[in-house]
């Protein structure tokens, strides 16, 4: 059945399997295609339908998070590694180019979550979306970033992975920008477009460089040369080694998808799509991409490219930092989460560079629930509302009470508060740190989940606590979007127990539970090597809540005191730090002013080009068209065939007027005719024999 879907492949294609699996491995193929069919039928007969083709989305999300969780449960149990390809082409000799699939711990583990948050997102559209425009259109292309989003993590090989990657950045900006008669939106959606393909230019060259060097463009086949440090990766390339370089220029790939500073820049002005974009992409996809890509390279990292990894870890420790304090001064309740999450893929960056695979990708998988809740918890403010800023909120708990409850129990374990979910994947990420002596990155890590506490506290206080200081009447949001906050909020509270290290007291351990680092090391190149804590440690554990409750304490203080107004409430602002953080470090302007320098000279030199060159080209070939046909007509149309023609005629004319002169219609004429005729034909015979 396999090969009747994809009969679209070059004749004599090879099928490559590897590893173990059913037919739930088999068919997994199907998880991919289901977005891209829902694609095509809310194009095709959304209009017709009541949520205008959301019904179409939800049923393929729903069967997306079903077999995700079958995948799951099944790598869970039988520690399944699956890999199948399908050959579509081939470069040259030996680099073959293959559409696959492939399930093993990471795998399983991301279809899990993009399953799951995908569905609950996709129903909360369902009520949040109502009475919006272009709603069919917005169900497509929301349909589409899932689908790309999979094609993604599925991906057995890095030609495929690019594939998806695109796919997923054509598709946000589709979405970013779906408000597009704002000019504000329109250029948000181009600014995380042109944003993202600088990185990727970093990602396909980096993907070249290591799969050329291999001859194969297989993740597996390159990281089994890593982890035997083979001579083809060991090769010099640009001053170092292609391993180290192409590692390099996958990260900085990465950093554009996953928005590390300073390409982070594109991430809040994302926020202007719609709020369920926001919550997909800052849960379960895009911005993880560049995590996964990280993860699914990391024995690369572990072995052949070690002397990538202090860049990785500066990069992500400024990131963490760095942008959790620029969103102490956002009005826009979707900024401060975004900027949030641009700390958080910080903690992931810097997790997973420093060798802790199960804590990047734990903390990537509690994150997603709660963040997730967070910015749905925004949404359905924003709809009870309509406004995105706090300084129109205020008092909304008495109001919204299913969002308050929801949104504390997911600003919580953001904060890391115990026992929620966010303390257990932070917390490993802490220990990471401990374990490989980065003591300063460690102490940056802590500092951050106060600095998260704190703006978290702020928010919480601005929007559901004084008096509400809006306009218009503000009300719980509809069971559509209030069922997903309390089922993410369930996730947001049991999720980190999935990974709980030990409790231990004396040489005893207890309340010990880590199948989650089990799960995730299910891989071919298991064990992965990243450091797993016996138990929790207890003195990293206390600093990190310490930083978070001190967060909430002082945020306390600050905030939760009512004013006159929102404004006059909001009153901290430090000298220097504050106006720094409004400017957002002036990268913005050095960005544009960037392209202003790079935009004026290119733009003056592709129309000079267009003017000079290409017109010349096109208006000479214009001429030449111009006189060849004058010469068609004149020369060979009208003097030669014309002539052949006219010439024929004139001859048949007077053959014609010459003939005419014997049709007399007189018998004597025509019998005498006759016999002249007989006569000369027997002279003629009687000739002809003598000769």
């Amino acid at each position: 059945m396999t090969n009747l879907l994809l009969a679209f492949a070059a004749e004599g294609e090879e099928l490559v399997e590897f590893g173990h699996g059913g037919q739930l491995q088999e068919w997994a193929w199907l998880i991919l295609v289901a977005p891209f069919i829902a694609y095509v039928l809310i194009l095709a007969y959304g209009k017709k339908l009541k949520y205008e083709g959301g019904e179409i989305a939800v049923a393929m999300m729903a069967f997306v998070f079903g077999y995700g969780l079958l995948l799951w449960l099944d790598t869970i149990r039988n520690h399944t590694v699956f890999e199948k390809a399908i050959e579509i082409g081939r470069i040259g000799d030996g680099m073959v180019l293959e559409w696959g699939w492939v399930v093993d711990g990471l795998s399983s583990m991301m279809y899990f979550v993009v399953g799951t948050v995908g569905l609950l997102v996709f129903i909360y559209a369902l009520g949040y979306m109502k009475g919006e425009r272009r709603n069919t259109f917005f169900y497509a292309s929301f349909s589409l970033f899932a689908g790309a989003m999979l094609v993604l993590v599925a991906s057995a090989n890095l030609a495929q992975l690019i594939v998806g990657w695109e796919l997923v950045g054509v598709a946000s900006y589709l979405l970013i920008g779906h408000y597009w008669e704002d000019k504000a939106n329109s250029s948000a959606g181009m600014k995380a477009f042109f944003t993202n393909k600088v990185a990727d230019v970093g990602l396909i060259i980096g993907a070249l460089a290591l799969s050329v060097s291999v001859g194969s463009f297989r993740i597996k086949d390159i990281l089994d040369v890593a982890t035997h440090q083979g001579d083809a990766l060991g090769a010099p390339f640009f001053g170092s080694t292609v391993a180290v370089a192409g590692a390099l220029l996958l990260f900085f790939g990465a950093m554009g998808k996953s928005a590390q500073f300073p390409l982070h820049i594109w991430l809040p002005d994302a926020m202007a799509g719609p709020t369920p974009v926001s919550a997909l992409m800052h849960a379960a996809t895009m911005v993880t991409a560049g995590i996964y890509l990280m993860a699914r390279m990391f024995p690369l990292y572990q072995e052949m490219a070690t002397a990538a990894r202090p860049i990785m870890i500066a990069v992500g420790a400024a990131t963490l930092f760095l942008t959790g304090l620029i969103a102490l001064v956002q009005d826009d309740i979707k900024k401060v989460l975004a900027y949030s999450t641009v700390s958080q893929l910080g903690y992931m960056m810097v997790a997973i560079a420093a060798g802790g695979y199960t804590a990047a990708l734990f903390h990537l998988f509690t994150h997603a629930f709660f963040k997730a809740l967070l910015f749905l918890g925004a949404g359905s403010v924003i709809h009870g509302v309509h406004s995105n800023n706090m300084s129109d909120m205020g008092g909304l708990r008495k109001y919204m009470p299913r969002t308050f409850w929801t949104f504390i129990i997911g600003s919580g374990a953001l904060a890391g508060i115990i026992p929620l979910a966010g303390f257990f994947s932070k917390d490993e990420i802490l220990g990471t740190l401990d374990y490989g002596g980065y003591t300063a990155v460690l102490w940056i890590a802590i500092a951050g989940a106060f600095v998260t506490a704190f703006y978290m506290t702020r928010a919480v206080a601005l929007t559901f606590f004084g008096e509400y200081k809006g306009h218009g009447h503000p009300h719980e949001s509809e069971g559509l979007m209030t069922v997903p906050l309390m089922v993410l909020a369930f996730f947001s509270i049991v999720a980190g127990f999935v990974n709980m290290p030990g409790f231990k007291f004396g040489e005893s351990i207890v309340l010990r539970y880590t199948g989650f680092t089990e799960w995730l090391a299910t891989r071919d190149f298991s064990p992965l090597g990243d450091h797993h804590p016996e138990s929790l440690e207890w003195s990293l554990a206390l600093y990190g809540t310490i930083a978070a409750v001190g967060g909430i304490a002082l945020g306390w203080m600050f905030f939760g005191k009512d004013a006159e107004t929102q404004e006059a409430r909001d009153r901290v602002s430090i000298p220097v730090l504050y106006p720094l953080l409004r400017a957002k470090y002036y990268l913005d302007d050095v960005a544009l002013a960037l392209v202003g320098v790079i935009k004026g000279p290119a733009a003056r030199f592709v129309d000079w080009t267009n003017t000079y060159v290409f017109d010349t080209i096109v208006n000479s070939f214009g001429f030449a068209a111009g006189w060849l046909g004058k010469f068609v007509y004149n020369v060979a149309d009208q003097g030669v065939i014309d002539g052949v023609f006219n010439g024929s005629a004139g001859i048949a004319s007077a053959a014609g007027g010459w003939l005419r002169k014997i049709q007399t219609g007189k018998i004597q004429q025509y019998a005498g005719a006759l016999v002249v005729g007989a006569v000369a034909l027997v002279v003629g015979f009687v000739l002809f024999n003598i000769n």
